[in-house]
């Protein structure tokens, strides 16, 4: 198999793995080193973290833990966006299209309904619109910058999980699954849960930034959403103010990730993707996040 799901007690940071996305290549030690002590730093008894990064000029890549098996949270999001733009790329959809807004959706498992919780959603606004219409692109924003669960169910419901999921397959993401929206409580308790894998994530965001995710002005606009992202305490918060980063968190309890393309001012942009599990504190979580963003960048610029 590809991926390794995260199953058992004691799973630490895993073992470390170089390869090259583009060419046989690698980054300075220091960069190796400086992350390896990070991840020293973050490990701990049930606790996971996996990391994929990759120079977009060079095409270097340091690997720990690739293929390890997370659930997505709202990482998943972002594949969400990859279809939604490639069907309006072929004219399937729309992106001003209207979308009705409602708070009722239909199990995976069993086609019941369930609704969401404004409380437990971190874009609690929307939920005052139920009965209007959004554009479909505003839903889009507000899934990656505010991470709407009720926007992000509502666009799935209007493009289909399997066909997020085919997207993926097309641009060579393997390992990613989305099943279902967010919150279905059934569709959880039965293990049927959205996954990405640290691999993964850098594949699509590589292809995004790339211009080859979708069209390349499809794929600049998903790049100016991403960095539109309200939620910056992970992998921005590990590199200098002001530095450019397009990226798409995830959290639900005891997993914290965040998946970004960094754009240093002068220098070649990099993907950054860091995954976790078992961190039952979400800041501590968050800080050995950005210690790793901190170890990327302080390894590339040497100091």
């Amino acid at each position: 198999m590809r991926s390794r799901a995260l199953a058992g007690a004691g799973l630490a940071v895993a073992l470390a793995v170089w390869s090259g996305c583009a060419s046989a290549s690698s980054r300075p030690p220091s960069l190796a080193a400086r992350v390896d002590a990070a991840l020293r730093q973050a490990a701990g008894r049930d606790r996971a973290v996996a990391v994929a990064y990759c120079d977009l000029a060079s095409g270097a890549t340091l690997l720990r833990g690739e293929h390890l098996s997370f659930h997505a949270a709202s990482t998943m999001k972002v594949p969400v966006m990859v279809a939604l733009y490639e069907a309006a790329d072929r004219g399937e959809l729309r992106l001003d299209e209207p979308v009705a807004l409602a708070n009722e959706f239909a199990s995976l498992v069993d086609r019941s309904p369930f609704r969401l919780d404004p409380k437990d959603d971190s874009d609690p606004d929307l939920y005052a619109a139920v009965g209007q219409t959004r554009p479909l692109e505003e839903l889009i924003r507000r899934m990656i910058d505010k991470s709407s669960n009720l926007a992000t169910n509502l666009l799935l419901a209007r493009i289909g999980a399997s066909r997020v999921t085919d997207a993926m397959r097309g641009l060579d993401a393997y390992d990613l699954q989305v099943l279902r929206g967010v919150e279905d409580g059934k569709a959880f308790a039965a293990g049927l849960n959205n996954t990405v894998t640290a691999n993964d994530l850098m594949i699509v965001l590589r292809a995004l930034a790339s211009g080859k995710a979708a069209s390349p002005a499809a794929s600049a606009r998903m790049i100016q959403i991403l960095e539109g992202q309200e939620f910056n305490e992970k992998i921005p918060a590990g590199i200098p103010p002001g530095v450019p980063v397009a990226h798409k968190t995830g959290d639900i309890t005891g997993v914290h990730h965040d998946a970004a393309i960094v754009y240093p001012p002068g220098g070649s942009p990099y993907v950054l993707v860091v995954l976790t599990a078992g961190f039952q504190d979400e800041k501590v979580a968050n800080d050995a996040i950005a210690a790793v963003s901190r170890a990327v960048w302080e390894g590339r610029t040497g100091h």
